[in-house]
């Protein structure tokens, strides 16, 4: 008997459900509680106000070098004092250091590195008083005025950052509930080179390395193919080429490439996309199901039994 290949939805169908995970999507943020946000807004300040108390409203910044980086806390500030800020694996990158404090503090002359390249990006409208050739003591309204606006831009970075991460967990705890609740049972696998080290039928794993690239869920099909799941929440139209045809779409081609037919590569989706991107995905071998619909996922499963 022929292998039972996933459904193929129709453009009417891909637009019904993409519409509706939008629209859920929409509920969601608007039910978000302002708290989350006025508590990393609360943290920020305190950092903030501890940085310029610590570098002298910015002017020692060079002479506390050490004790700066070399505080998770203060160096998470000093990364946001640029306009835009600089992540930390983008600092790594431009100083050509490690973060580390043990190894910070033994090259003193990296600490001093990393804030001279802070200060070549430092937003001067948040901190006037620190204009190239016209630096001066802040007033009162200056600092009190950077340290507001810089909480506001780390508040909203950690915030956007965090409802990327729980959307994600979320949704694979969904799918995973999901599986449990039908019977399958879960395994730890960290590594399938070879689907023999796969899940057997009616078993799945979290995040694992599967060939060369990582999926978010693996589980065995009761005819002995490997089911191969991203979770993938966008928040824009935009953003949704990035999740869904640059990562998902990708893993996918790389997937079919290390175990042909054997595996089939899917995405479970939520939030906003376009019509287009989901058509270009299905068409590229990327089986779609949604969270707000995970019955279809387990309908199709059932389908494979022999």
């Amino acid at each position: 008997m022929p292998a039972k290949l996933p459904p193929v939805w129709s453009d009417e169908q891909l637009d019904t459900d993409r519409l509706l995970a939008k629209g859920l999507f929409r509920e969601e943020r608007m039910r978000e509680p302002l708290k989350a946000y006025l508590d990393q807004f609360k943290d920020a300040q305190a950092a903030f106000e501890d940085l310029l108390t610590t570098s002298a409203d910015l002017t020692q910044l060079s002479e506390k070098a050490i004790d700066i980086v070399c505080n998770k806390r203060l160096l998470t500030a000093l990364r946001y004092l640029p306009g835009p800020p600089v992540s930390a694996d983008d600092l790594k990158v431009l100083t050509e250091t490690s973060l580390a404090p043990k190894h910070l503090r033994a090259n003193p002359d990296l600490a001093l590195k990393i804030v001279d390249t802070i200060l070549v990006g430092l937003d001067c409208q948040r901190f006037p008083w620190m204009s190239p050739g016209q630096q001066r003591e802040a007033t009162a309204e200056e600092r009190a005025s950077a340290i507001l606006a810089s909480a506001a831009v780390f508040a909203t970075r950690r915030v956007e950052t965090i409802r990327r991460n729980l959307g994600k967990q979320d949704q694979e705890q969904k799918v995973k509930d999901t599986l449990a609740e039908v019977g399958f049972k879960p395994v730890r696998i960290k590594k399938i080179d070879h689907l023999s080290k796969a899940p057997q039928p009616g078993e799945f794993c979290g995040e694992t390395q599967l060939g060369t690239r990582k999926a978010d869920i693996v589980v065995g099909l009761w005819d002995l193919r490997t089911m191969a799941i991203e979770c993938k929440v966008s928040n824009s139209a935009v953003n949704s080429i990035k999740r869904l045809n640059n990562d998902a779409e990708a893993k996918a081609k790389t997937w079919r490439n290390n175990f042909g037919t054997q595996v089939v590569p899917s995405a479970v989706l939520g939030g906003v996309y376009d019509l287009i991107n989901l058509q270009h995905a299905q068409e590229n071998d990327l089986s779609l199901f949604w969270g707000h619909d995970l019955a279809k996922l387990v309908a199709w499963i059932e389908t494979t039994r022999l």
